[in-house]
């Protein structure tokens, strides 16, 4: 199968062409680069891309360019039977400082992949969205009708997005699927996430630092767990038209987060607070009953689980890893 993964030298998309090349597809990824973290992450997710590319009968292209723009985006999608788009300007506290880019980027582009993947019959597209677009929660956990109320301009740019696709598919009858990650974690990971700072302070000896008091919940996904519904996407269609929840179906307050891996790395390690961000939301707590139904999704990493393993990670790749994160200090 030919298969385009927008943002796919990140996190999640790079992970996800891994999957599908050493499935035998061919897979080109299109990333802009975009410096809001340390662009050698992604030149390593692209690395190992390649390298899974040479071990199996799967084929892998990179090309580096902007889902802003809409001819090269519409090159792309002409030569693809799905797209699984992923691209889009992360971070919910810097949209709070620039409303803007994640405005340009996240709904603008979305909206040219759409009108690529309209006008060239893909097959489907797989839309990353998030559990930012929830907000200010009125009951837990989220199922996939509760009322959106995002607190911050990323959350509003993923809303549009997923409701961009509902509409692509209901007007236009493009097959879209939206994905609502919760907190998506593990081995890659961006290195400006609350697990990274957690893990870097400790393993030098520093306190980890929590904005707030602590009692704030997160559900966290397990990239591996995120993958195999994309995986799960590229042949099934019963989720067409449809917006899901991936989460864990279990959320942690970020107090037992850092305690969780102050135990792993350095028992006895004070922790530290600092003001909360603005943007940032109380709770998320993922109900995953409708991704059970329609594909049969079982979360299958623990977060304490998934913590060693990404500790053990970057104990491995510390070297390289450790000097891109910011720890907040």
């Amino acid at each position: 199968m030919q298969i385009l993964i927008t943002g796919g030298a990140g996190f999640i998309g790079s992970q996800i062409a891994e999957r599908f090349i050493g499935g035998g597809h061919d897979v080109i990824t299109l990333d802009n680069f975009d410096p809001y973290y340390s662009t050698s992450l992604k030149e390593y997710n692209v690395e190992l891309c390649r390298e899974v590319s040479r071990e199996t009968d799967g084929s892998f292209k990179l090309v580096k360019g902007d889902i802003r723009d809409e001819d090269l985006v519409n090159d792309l999608v002409e030569d693809v039977d799905i797209v699984f788009h992923k691209a889009a300007q992360a971070g919910v506290r810097k949209s709070v400082e620039n409303p803007q880019k994640p405005n340009d980027v996240n709904v603008g582009g979305t909206l040219n992949v759409l009108n690529a993947a309209r006008k060239n019959e893909v097959e489907r597209v797989v839309v990353a969205s998030s559990s930012s677009i929830y907000g200010v929660s009125q009951y837990l956990p989220f199922d996939e009708s509760h009322p959106a109320r995002p607190v911050s301009p990323y959350g509003v740019s993923k809303l549009a997005t997923e409701q961009y696709s509902r509409v692509f598919y209901e007007v236009y009858g493009l097959p879209t699927v939206s994905l609502r990650y919760f907190t998506v974690y593990g081995p890659r990971m961006r290195p400006n996430m609350a697990i990274s700072n957690f893990v870097s302070r400790c393993m030098n000896g520093k306190s980890p630092i929590i904005f707030g008091d602590g009692s704030q919940t997160r559900d966290f996904t397990y990239i591996s767990d995120a993958v195999n519904v994309n995986e799960k996407l590229l042949t099934d269609s019963s989720a067409d038209g449809q917006i899901l929840n991936v989460g864990s179906n279990h959320n942690i307050s970020i107090q037992e987060l850092a305690e969780t891996v102050v135990n792993e790395i350095n028992p006895g390690i004070e922790i530290e607070y600092a003001s909360r961000f603005e943007g940032d939301a109380e709770h998320t707590h993922a109900d995953v009953t409708k991704l059970k139904d329609v594909l049969g999704y079982e979360p299958s990493v623990s977060i304490r689980h998934g913590v060693k393993e990404f500790i053990d990670w970057y104990k491995s790749e510390r070297e390289w890893y450790e000097p891109l994160i910011y720890d907040g200090s």
